[in-house]
């Protein structure tokens, strides 16, 4: 099993103050997934910070069994547009009106600019060596019987000790983005991000003609967007 949490906080506290390319402030343009973030890593990328505590983390699950693997991490706004345009085209296709797809691609995609996955402290992860026959982020393989059972159950229990929160949870009352087991943000950072990013004029933000369909976001669509998908999160990243 692993070690006691003291024993990884002050790993985890050694790590992060041994990286060079710590960030304490971000510019709007490092927030909304346009250049102005130092990142480390090889494909999939990450602040310094984060990927030290991830490393961290990764470790100890790998002694316990788990083979914990990153499939997503930072994503950059072009390539949030990329996936939010396809979608929106996909459902215009199958003749719903705009504001309908809007709302339904919003149930599990943010709006490019919007999203946390911008900041390099996001990660969504699955049990490398977990056979799986379907898509890998379904919330059917984190169940009790989900191929990913074991590495929900080891994250459930120890992913707060290496600085890692789960940002949509099952919360019945929570409103926002559906259930997304698979997604843990480094608090150590993501929170800091949070604060610097609900500075930036929103509305502006959002209705970029870039965006497909930003042409129906209503002053009423935005003002419900930021509540709930944006701010209606785990509280312990507020």
């Amino acid at each position: 099993m692993i070690k006691s949490f003291s024993h990884y906080f002050v790993i985890v506290c050694l790590c992060v103050q041994s990286s060079f390319y710590a960030q304490t402030s971000f510019s709007n343009l490092a927030l909304t997934g346009k250049g102005d973030l130092a990142l480390v890593g090889e494909g999939i990328k990450l602040q310094p910070e984060t990927y030290e505590a991830y490393e961290v983390m990764r470790k100890a699950a790998l002694k316990d069994g788990i083979s914990i693997q990153i499939i997503s991490g930072y994503r950059s706004f072009e390539r949030q547009k990329q996936i939010w345009n396809r979608k929106y085209a996909k459902f215009i296709s199958k003749g719903m009106k705009p504001q309908k797809a809007n709302e339904k691609i919003i149930e599990y995609s943010t709006i490019p600019g919007t999203s946390r996955h911008h900041w390099g402290t996001e990660i969504d992860i699955i049990d490398r060596n977990a056979h799986v026959t379907k898509a890998y982020l379904i919330e059917e393989n984190f169940s009790d019987e989900g191929a990913y059972a074991k590495l929900k159950k080891w994250m459930d229990l120890n992913a707060e000790k290496f600085g890692f929160y789960l940002v949509y949870t099952k919360k019945s009352t929570r409103k926002g983005f559906k259930y997304e087991p698979w997604h843990y943000s480094y608090k150590g950072l993501s929170k800091r991000c949070l604060k610097y990013f609900l500075e930036i004029d929103l509305q502006l933000l959002m209705r970029n003609k870039a965006i497909h369909g930003s042409e129906f976001f209503s002053d009423d669509f935005v003002q419900k967007y930021v509540s709930e998908n944006i701010l209606d999160i785990n509280p312990k990243l507020k």
